[in-house]
């Protein structure tokens, strides 16, 4: 592998002479060969928003010709498409200010520039007015909130909308309730697929409650909060730019002594995360529980048939895009908790778990956005009732006794169930056998259509 020389304040170092990274990551990559999860391409896409709105804050205030600051918002726009993924190598597990992937983008952004004939110091132009300790929780912060509002809400949106169109093709058919996994009285099957919806929609109206505080950026804060070497004005000049390229409301974080120490606001989006995870769970675990069988379990739904499900059990076909689901609502648990633990460990005026921190919400959401879209087009748009088995359960349930509670009372209503199950007969025999109601005022009375 040929190689060039480049400097930091440490000395020279060689460097892969293919690649446009210099000294500061080259020592990361060395020092931190651990574990092979690279940052988050979300997170260094965040970094090119915020870079280039830096530099035209920074040529507003002087500090950079319109050359350079040019040079930095062209490299920025390409990092954002992607051309340029291969040069951002390093590692989560490193300095936990990320200290190593700010100056990782900076030293592309300048090398790069180079390249077009615009000399550029990673340090003094593409850091100007700027630390790794206020960029890389800006950059965080960017990521979080572009991740919640172009990823999961489209996601669940479509989702939520599918259980509509699921709810509204079945306005009429009734079902047998559950509850405490023992039959219940009835309710339509619509009013149980709007639950679902709900249970989709609601953690929605969480995240966008969260997405204030997540839009409130630390830069401008400098090393401690102080905002030492950044032009007044700065953080809002920043803001502004970055409102303008990504539709998204980002505000200067009005307390940089908190914006640097504490990831509330991301600890607080990402419970509305978990909560929507823990929906789907519950989710998924209905669906695949209403659609076990085909001939020894519930059996009320049909889902699509997707691959086969066992390598020796022929024509066996498994609810594979619930359990998808299921493990997605897991992970994002587990990620739940490792925020929480990162975001109790801010010491005096920094927390250095940033990039775990990242790396876990981020995660967390491109999880639930892949599990949400493939949960609904190889599940949910492909669900029918089994109308039959419903139907069948229906009749056999003991539970639409409750109906009879006003007429014979509660006991009474109780013993006449007890005496189906006890002799298998029907709900109706054993009313007629126990003497309370004719069969006539029993069919009167006994109607699930007027139960739900």
């Amino acid at each position: 592998m040929q190689t060039r020389m480049e400097h930091d304040t440490m000395g020279e170092i060689a460097v892969p002479a293919d690649h446009y990274w210099g000294a500061q990551t080259q020592r990361s990559l060395e020092n931190f060969k651990i574990g092979g999860q690279r940052q988050p391409k979300e997170i260094i896409t965040a970094f090119a928003y915020l870079k280039e709105a830096c530099a035209l804050a920074n040529q507003a205030s002087g500090k950079l010709t319109a050359e350079q600051a040019g040079a930095i918002t062209e490299v920025c726009a390409e990092i954002r498409a992607g051309k340029w993924d291969e040069e951002f190598p390093l590692v989560v597990w490193q300095t936990g200010s990320g200290t190593q992937t700010n100056m990782n983008v900076n030293e592309v952004i300048a090398h790069l520039a180079a390249d077009r004939g615009v000399k550029l110091h990673p340090n003094d132009h593409v850091n100007a007015s700027q630390s790794s300790n206020d960029t890389f929780p800006s950059a965080l912060h960017i990521a979080a909130a572009l991740s919640v509002t172009e990823q999961v809400l489209p996601a669940a949106e479509r989702l939520a909308e599918a259980f509509r169109k699921l709810e509204e093709s079945y306005p009429d058919l009734i079902r047998i309730g559950r509850t405490h996994l023992q039959d219940a009285t009835p309710l339509k099957f619509a009013q149980e697929v709007s639950g679902w919806r709900e249970l989709i929609e609601a953690p929605c109206r969480m995240l966008r409650a969260a997405l204030p505080e997540l839009q409130k950026l630390a830069i401008g804060g400098t090393a401690v909060g102080t905002g030492l070497n950044a032009p007044k004005g700065y953080d809002e000049m920043v803001c502004k730019r970055l409102r303008e390229m990504t539709g998204v409301n980002f505000t200067p974080d009005a307390n940089k002594f908190h914006a640097l120490t504490s990831k509330d606001a991301l600890v607080f989006a990402h419970g509305a995360l978990k909560a929507l995870a823990a929906n789907l769970m519950k989710i998924a675990n209905d669906i695949r529980f209403e659609a076990s069988g085909p001939r020894c379990g519930m059996g009320e739904l049909h889902i699509p048939e997707n691959e086969p499900g066992s390598s020796i059990m022929p024509g066996k076909v498994n609810p594979t895009q619930c359990e998808a689901v299921t493990m997605i609502a897991v992970q994002v648990m587990g990620n739940d908790a490792a925020i929480g633990f990162a975001a109790s460990q801010g010491n005096f005026q920094l927390n250095v778990f940033l990039p775990v921190s990242a790396y876990n919400f981020l995660l967390s959401a491109r999880l639930l956005a892949d599990g949400m879209d493939s949960f609904r087009v190889h599940c949910v748009e492909g669900i029918t009732p089994n109308v039959e088995r419903m139907t069948d359960n229906l009749n056999n349930s003991l539970m639409l006794v409750t109906c009879l509670t006003p007429k014979i009372g509660y006991e009474a209503a109780a013993q006449c169930a007890k005496k189906a199950l006890h002799d298998g007969t029907t709900l109706k025999e054993a009313v007629l056998a126990l003497g309370y109601l004719t069969g006539l005022e029993f069919d009167e009375t006994v109607r699930p259509e007027k139960m739900v």
